[in-house]
């Protein structure tokens, strides 16, 4: 990929010497004889990278590397000095500098030190595009409920949001909004000006978990060719968000307890220790004491994870606050497909209100883009909907909590057993379920399921579940 360097230096034959090699690697070269025409040409065109001499006929490095910091702090800067300069180059680099090079330059050298540089500013970039995105993503999908179980949700977000370093264990059920929630206190905290980082740990192999988090040196492993940066240290200064952390592995367990617990790691295949500031944020939809109790699961990386605790109630606890959620996604999903729906019909928003919501938010979500994409007007009634069948069991009884209670039962209550609607509840959220866990691939959640995908296909459009939801 092009790059665009600017390189600064006083002497012709070294400005040439350096031009004729980076241009050659295919890089746009751009020359200044002093700071003035250094200014001139950065002020033009910012470059990705700028190679600067100390010593200029009319200024001095040090005034033009803090100039141009100032203007782009990002910008990586490699000065150029002579043997006795050197004290004063790491000044510089004390200053923001990238690094420095002696002269007379050496080739092979200068186009590590550059690669590097360049590398920097690629990495920092799409950590910005990353940013932009997860901020536009917490706000398409963020609207802040009035019932009271979500308002103490955003009272202990507010709290915790004060202390930049306190884990949080974010519970519930699938669907819930963990991710949202964990955007939302990265993003009133004190490093919302730094990355937030997230990884699913149940949507990757464990073998490959280690190297995401932790990345890997070369020649780690057989397909490890070049160092990589892992999401920790990519991080550092941000927070990183652990979804599904009950589907971490043993081995793994313990090195995220060492981070927790010092603020270090090694890459695979490391030997140096690294040292990171970042926030843990973790989520999971299990009964993490149950994994503890049953030795899956670290008690004391429990405890490290769990310093504040934040449950995310189901959808069908949190009634008054659905009309709200889908007025948001009827406005959100008619804008994207140009449509032109304004509001609920009231029959619409009851029907809505009465469905259990056994996929919570997602599920409404995917229900509101479904039908504002095949249907058409202003007002969307309730024959525009397509829900899944009701359940006989009671809407405000959790499915485990239903199947507890009627296996433990010693007789069948007069009402009878809903049975065949029972069954449709526990093979839908298991469908959900897998499909979360697989990130929503069709193939990988017929495999986790152990059935064919023709046979999830024909289960999934029992449950109006559109093959959109899963992708192919």
């Amino acid at each position: 990929m092009q790059s665009s360097i600017l390189i600064v230096d006083d002497q012709e034959s070294i400005r040439h010497f350096i031009e004729r090699a980076l241009s050659a690697d295919g890089h746009e070269v751009r020359c200044a004889a002093d700071g003035g025409a250094a200014i001139s040409l950065f002020d033009r065109q910012a470059p990705d990278l700028v190679i600067l001499d100390l010593r200029l006929p009319d200024t001095s490095g040090l005034k033009l590397l803090t100039l141009f910091k100032e203007r782009v702090p990002e910008i990586p800067v490699v000065m150029m000095t002579a043997y006795a300069e050197v004290e004063t180059a790491v000044q510089a680099m004390k200053q923001g500098a990238f690094d420095y090079l002696v002269k007379p330059v050496n080739l092979d050298q200068l186009r590590l030190v550059g690669a590097k540089a360049l590398e920097s500013v690629r990495v920092w970039r799409e950590l910005q595009h990353h940013r932009r995105v997860e901020r536009e993503r917490l706000t398409q999908n963020f609207v802040r409920g009035i019932s009271p179980s979500i308002r103490a949700v955003y009272e202990i977000v507010e709290k915790v949001a004060q202390s930049d370093t306190t884990s949080v264990l974010i519970t519930g059920e699938s669907g819930t909004g963990k991710q949202i929630v964990a955007g939302l206190i990265h993003e009133r905290s004190q490093r919302a000006l730094k990355p937030f980082l997230e990884i699913n740990c149940a949507a990757i192999p464990r073998e490959l978990l280690e190297s995401e988090l932790f990345g890997h040196e070369r020649g780690a492993f057989t397909d490890a060719r070049t160092q990589k940066q892992g999401l920790l240290e990519l991080a550092s200064g941000g927070t990183l968000f652990l979804d599904e952390v009950g589907e971490m592995g043993a081995s793994l367990q313990v090195k995220v307890l060492k981070v927790l617990e010092n603020m270090t790691f090694r890459r695979v295949g490391g030997t140096r220790d690294i040292r990171v500031s970042v926030r843990l944020i973790s989520a999971t939809n299990q009964d993490l004491e149950a994994a503890v109790r049953g030795g899956t699961f670290r008690e004391d990386l429990f405890y490290r994870l769990m310093v504040v605790p934040i449950h995310m109630p189901p959808l069908r606890e949190r009634r008054e606050d659905i009309p709200l959620i889908a007025e948001h996604y009827l406005r959100l999903y008619s804008h994207s497909f140009s449509k032109h729906f304004r509001n609920l019909a009231p029959e619409a928003e009851r029907r809505l209100q009465t469905y259990p919501w056994p996929g919570n938010i997602r599920e409404l979500r995917n229900v509101l883009e479904r039908t504002v994409l095949l249907e058409d007007g202003e007002v969307l009634e309730a024959r525009h909907l397509h829900l899944g069948k009701p359940s006989g069991v009671s809407s405000t009884e959790s499915l485990l909590d239903s199947l507890h209670r009627l296996l433990a039962e010693g007789a069948v209550d007069e009402s009878g057993i809903a049975f065949e609607e029972l069954l449709d509840r526990v093979e839908r959220g298991l469908i959900l379920r897998a499909a979360e866990a697989a990130g929503w691939n069709q193939s990988r959640t017929a495999e986790i399921l152990h059935i064919k995908r023709d046979k999830l296909r024909y289960r999934m459009k029992h449950h109006d579940l559109q093959e959109t939801d899963l992708a192919a």
